[in-house]
């Protein structure tokens, strides 16, 4: 045997060593995500085709698709799946509308904006904060007797030589729903505004210069060069900001009260699946199981739509 070929073998050899080191490396990572994502998953399909009422407890009957067809004929799941996309709406509208006027602001070369850096820490730090801290603060700024809020519109009415009846924000259901997508939209407008900035600025600025020496205006240059150039971070951010709101639960959960009269104008679809699967009294572990599994594919057949939507525009 040729001494090339010998080293070639060895070489051989020691690659193979390599690759099952390479297999431990990532093996607890595979481990902890099959346990902790995988078996859930598919644990979570296996109960919604069961009677299940608390998991692991007592005996379990196959009952087939008797969950989903309860889950589509259940008035209460759409009710609650209609306030989710009624407060999503909203808060989406304001959030990319707010996110968008920022973008022109700075990524107009007329205006020559500068400190994006700062702007950006300021208008994510509300995304940085905890749910619970912000369900907090805003329960406490628009209590209706005591908050501040009422207290300054008070005030300036006060100023105009009127009167002002406090209003329950929180506690009304013409309010409760679009206060709280007002509160996500201040949270997740500064997302949205990173999110469309790096796209801008992926973008030649030879293209605006261009622009600017054809005379082009504003709303030309938006229309014609940044939005059909931003389009894959709009899908990007249309997809994830449907996937979120669908799955709505922690500001409507905190700031809403059971006893109040609000409270079947913001119960989410979420947090409907929550009172079935793990609160005292009516848990069903089966049917939340089940109304799991639609809001999962509620989302994919939305996702694939805005998919189908972008792509045929793009064409």
């Amino acid at each position: 045997m040729k001494k090339g070929m010998v080293i070639d073998m060895k070489k051989k050899k020691g690659m193979k060593n390599y690759d099952r080191a390479g297999y431990l490396f990532v093996l607890p990572f595979v481990v902890v995500f099959l346990i902790f994502s995988v078996y859930p998953v598919l644990r979570t399909l296996y109960l919604s085709f069961t009677n299940t009422k608390i998991a692991g407890i007592g005996n379990a009957s196959w009952v087939w698709f008797d969950n989903y067809v309860r889950v589509v004929t259940d008035k209460f799941f759409w009710r609650a799946l209609w306030n989710t996309v009624r407060i999503w709406g909203v808060n989406i509208v304001m959030q990319l509308g707010i996110a968008f006027l920022l973008m022109m602001v700075f990524s107009d070369i007329k205006y020559k904006m500068k400190g994006l850096g700062f702007f950006r820490v300021i208008f994510y730090l509300p995304n940085l904060i905890a749910a619970t801290s912000v369900a907090f603060l805003f329960k406490t700024l628009l209590d209706w007797r005591y908050g501040t809020f009422n207290q300054l519109i008070s005030e300036i009415y006060k100023l105009l030589g009127m009167s002002y009846n406090p209003i329950d924000w929180l506690g009304t259901a013409t309010y409760a729903g679009n206060t709280i997508a007002v509160i996500q939209t201040w949270m997740w407008f500064g997302n949205s505004f990173i999110m469309l900035m790096a796209g801008v600025q992926g973008i030649s600025k030879d293209y605006f210069e261009a622009a600017a020496i054809d005379g082009a205006g504003r709303w030309t240059v938006f229309g014609k060069i940044t939005l059909p150039l931003i389009k894959p971070i709009l899908l990007y951010v249309a997809i994830t900001s449907l996937i979120g709101g669908l799955q709505m639960f922690d500001l409507p959960y905190l700031m809403s009260d059971k006893a109040s009269a609000s409270y079947n104008s913001v119960q989410t679809v979420v947090m409907y699946l929550y009172k079935f699967g793990f609160e005292t009294g009516t848990t069903q572990t089966g049917y939340a199981s089940a109304i799991a599994y639609m809001i999962f594919l509620i989302i994919l057949t939305v996702s694939i739509i805005q998919l189908k939507l972008f792509n045929g525009k793009e064409k």
